[in-house]
């Protein structure tokens, strides 16, 4: 058999693993388990960051003023430096919808060795301690509208199930040819890398977490030290997951139903830039780690459309074979993700080509590392490693 041969059988068993050994990452029936009201409600605060959200607050903030809660819950908006009046906004928007009462706070630039995001997320933590008694925190970002009954259905689940943390992949945006393209791609990979079943076992080494939407037990917080413990984390909601993991927490990770993105991607260049800024430090700024996810990239979502043309053009029917019979697993994998995005089912063919890109965002990733550039996003640049929660 010629060398494209012997590539191809190995990404049809790779495929075949992935299918069948992988934690069925590829189904998207997990979502908020089983749950009854609790006899009591209790206390939440909700911790939002926000750095120069003023385009998607009004869409996305109201949301968390209005959401039908029998307990008592109040929101932290923590205004992170922002430059396009994020914080008069919210207080305004507040002074117009009503509901849940706001409070607007900025803590200043971020300390040494603090991420933007994470430092806000410190501020909003403190500000909840003082104010509140809030058994759970929702930590949720600036861009993530909720329905009316989200918190109640976290909290219940949380409550029932006796959970820690409980996060929902909210849903993103798809609206433009590159958001259809590369939106649900991104769920499917970051599934098959954190496979949902596997992190929602108790006691499993597998742990992830979604920060758009996150329901923390506050005495889990405390336990783990967070969010001092992963101050340094630019991917921070797995991060999190990992801290309060490691001290003992039960967690629970899922698709959403009613959590959604409001923050638009509508071209190559934004996209781009939301995977390459960390896709490198998810490999631990490791050259070694990513090579290999670059040859794996090659070898599971690449060869087999390259078998398939190459046998069609030679006549080597056993790559060909073998490379249809890949591809077909891959695109077969991919249909329920367009089908929770309720996208065209053609797109799963095309796959490979959207693997191809995010192999080059991952390289991009680490040349701009490399040139000293670090993690960017919203103007600040994080060029150091993360720090071991």
């Amino acid at each position: 058999m010629s060398a494209l041969t012997w590539i191809t059988v190995g990404s049809l068993a790779a495929w075949l693993w992935l299918l069948l050994g992988q934690g069925f990452f590829w189904r998207t029936d997990v979502r908020l388990p089983e749950r009854r009201p609790p006899a009591a409600w209790p206390p939440v605060a909700v911790v939002v960051p926000a750095r120069d959200e003023a385009e998607v607050l009004p869409s996305s903030l109201p949301s968390l003023l209005a959401q039908d809660y029998p307990g008592k819950a109040e929101v932290f908006l923590v205004d992170d430096g922002s430059s396009d009046g994020t914080g008069e906004l919210a207080r305004a928007l507040a002074a117009e919808r009503g509901g849940l009462p706001l409070t607007v706070a900025s803590p200043g630039e971020p300390g040494p060795g603090w991420t933007g995001k994470l430092w806000a997320v410190r501020h909003g933590m403190a500000l909840a301690r003082e104010r509140t008694d809030a058994t759970y925190l929702l930590l949720t970002d600036a861009d993530i509208a909720h329905a009316p009954d989200s918190l109640r259905e976290l909290v219940a689940a949380a409550e029932s199930g006796g959970l820690d943390l409980v996060s929902q992949m909210a849903r993103l945006r798809v609206a433009t040819v590159w958001e259809r393209l590369i939106v649900p791609a991104f769920v499917y990979f970051f599934a098959q890398l954190y496979p949902f079943r596997r992190i929602n076992r108790p006691g499993a080494r597998t742990t992830a977490a979604a920060g758009g939407c996150v329901l923390l037990r506050s005495d889990a917080a405390e336990r783990a030290g967070v969010p001092d413990s992963i101050r340094q984390a630019v991917i921070d909601d797995v991060t999190l997951s990992r801290a309060v993991r490691r001290a003992g927490g039960r967690i629970w990770l899922g698709l959403a139903d009613r959590v959604d993105s409001v923050r638009p991607y509508p071209g190559l260049g934004m996209l781009w830039r939301m995977v390459s800024r960390s896709a490198y430090a998810q490999l631990r700024h490791n050259p070694l780690l990513l090579a290999g996810t670059v040859a794996g990239l090659a070898v599971v979502y690449l060869a087999p459309p390259v078998a398939v043309v190459a046998g069609a053009l030679t006549g080597g029917t056993a790559a060909l074979a073998a490379g249809a019979a890949a591809w077909a697993i891959m695109a077969g994998t991919y249909v329920p993700m367009l089908r929770y995005y309720r996208q065209p089912l053609l797109l799963a063919p095309l796959l490979p080509f959207t693997a191809l890109l995010y192999l080059l965002m991952t390289v991009d990733s680490a040349v701009q590392h490399y040139r000293g550039r670090g993690a960017a996003w919203k103007g600040r640049t994080y060029a150091r490693p993360e720090a071991a929660p």
